[in-house]
């Protein structure tokens, strides 16, 4: 599993915005920046839906106010999947990235497998990144969602 102190592997994201598909890399998203990107096991998903993503979408401007320039949502789901979550949840703010075949999810080492759930999927995480480098890694135990909410991020920031 990455760690604190380690940068992000090179990858290229899909990412579906209203001039169309684009393919953000790591140094596109995260060079010269400071990020918190959280991860969901799945779009649509009941906490997923009814607390991660509504948290960061209330908490966006406060976030930024404390110096963050960007908030990523990373799921392993396709970009059309997370352009349409995105918009059912009015997440403006958030930047709805898709990891498709998990193979980002798998380099940083936050894969799970589902079994006949869904996959391969995300473990439940947050993490602030500077410049590519990760600052603040918050990984959930199985079940749970209290160290990658949009407070605990706000308390540590």
């Amino acid at each position: 599993m990455i760690s604190v102190g380690e940068k992000l592997p090179t990858h290229v994201f899909q990412l579906l915005t209203s001039k169309g598909m684009q393919n953000p890399s790591t140094d596109d998203l995260f060079a010269g920046k400071k990020v918190v990107l959280f991860a969901v096991p799945g779009a649509f998903t009941p906490t997923c839906s009814e607390a991660h993503l509504p948290g960061y979408v209330v908490d966006a401007d406060q976030l930024k106010a404390k110096g963050v320039d960007s908030i990523i949502c990373i799921a392993v789901n396709d970009a059309f999947v997370m352009k349409a979550w995105g918009e059912s949840q009015n997440a403006e703010a958030i930047t709805m990235l898709a990891d498709g075949d998990g193979s980002f999810t798998k380099a940083i080492g936050l894969d799970m497998a589902t079994g006949a759930f869904g996959g391969l999927r995300s473990q439940r995480y947050s993490m602030l990144v500077d410049d590519g480098t990760v600052t603040q890694l918050n990984v959930e135990q199985p079940k749970q969602f209290e160290v990658s909410t949009s407070d605990y991020m706000l308390q540590l920031l």
